[in-house]
């Protein structure tokens, strides 16, 4: 299904990066489940994600952010097995996860503790792009002075 986005072009400015998300969602395969991961808000501006991944290392791990994306990739190798596995569970193999990333949002710190990825993410918004308060200051208007003369 495909939409006809040229209402937002014609009434938004600086928004084509999102008009470019929407119009492409509809040629996007369907994720997978897995690695399951869950996105939290752990304050105003500060995001969690947390990966399970079960048998992964920390070496066989990579986290790239580039512009507003963030890729997370896993290559394992499956082992050698001296024994018959009747059911596979655990899955042995690769992954790619791909996140985008609202813009000003950074990578802070990662970490990987008993089978669990954690990437801490945090909203940077530059000083000049922050709402700053304009003081009001109420003004009296100077009464003109003529040269060579003295109000009375």
């Amino acid at each position: 299904m495909r939409f006809d986005l040229s209402p937002l072009y014609r009434s938004t400015v600086g928004f084509e990066r999102l008009a470019n998300l929407l119009e492409n969602t509809g040629g996007v395969e369907p994720t997978p489940n897995w690695p399951p991961y869950n996105v939290e808000r752990s304050s105003q501006g500060s995001y969690r994600i947390v990966m399970a991944l079960p048998g992964f290392s920390p070496e066989e791990l990579e986290l790239v952010q580039q512009e507003n994306v963030l890729t997370i990739t896993g290559k394992r190798e499956a082992k050698a097995e001296d024994v018959e596995v009747l059911h596979r569970g655990i899955v042995a193999g690769t992954f790619r996860k791909t996140f985008h990333l609202a813009e000003y949002v950074k990578v802070k710190d990662a970490k990987f503790e008993a089978g669990l990825l954690t990437v801490e993410l945090e909203r940077e918004v530059p000083e000049a792009l922050r709402p700053r308060r304009i003081d009001i200051t109420a003004g009296t208007k100077p009464s003109p002075q003529i040269e060579g003369s003295q109000a009375a």
